[in-house]
């Protein structure tokens, strides 16, 4: 179990974020046609998962724009933004934004995910949705970086996430 905090307040999570070299967990997640997609849908790429509780709000929001805006010429790297948002709310977020860098994932039908990649939050007002995390895998889907923010209310490091898919 990892601890971080939501406004000074300490909440829990379900377990701890992947370790560095080993094989990223799959998962089942939503995309916006409500199809299920899995880590093998994205094979043969790098991967920047951008964990975030909710696109309804001002960070996660903000973190969206800012990994959209940094990968715009990057073939080579997918970044998935995976949250507890039905795919409506994340797909009009997206088109609202001219967001066309991110692909948005839904935990809709499962909390697997969250529980797998250990950022499931266990307790406190946000409980049952994942607290902010950033996990970087290789080509290969082995994890070669990964960030649990400390506090769920700040921005990830987006320097070295990124510094991290090259």
């Amino acid at each position: 179990m990892a601890k971080v905090t939501l406004k000074g307040s300490e909440v829990n999570t379900v377990g701890e974020l992947p370790g560095i070299g080993t094989s990223a967990p799959d998962f089942s997640l939503v995309d916006g046609a409500l199809a299920d997609r899995t880590l093998a849908d994205y094979k043969g790429k790098k991967k920047l998962l951008n964990i975030v509780p909710s696109l309804d709000t001002d960070v996660c929001a903000i973190s969206t724009k800012k990994f959209n805006d940094a990968v715009k010429d990057r073939e080579d790297l997918e970044v998935l933004v995976i949250s507890a948002d039905l795919p409506f709310a994340m797909g009009r977020f997206c088109g609202n934004e001219k967001l066309k860098s991110v692909t948005s994932l839904s935990m809709m039908r499962s909390k697997d995910f969250g529980n797998d990649y250990g950022v499931l939050i266990s307790d406190g007002p946000l409980a049952g949705v994942v607290t902010r995390a950033v996990v970087v895998l290789d080509e290969d889907d082995k994890v070669v970086y990964t960030e649990l923010v400390p506090e769920i209310t700040q921005e990830p490091d987006y320097d070295k996430a990124l510094s991290m898919t090259q």
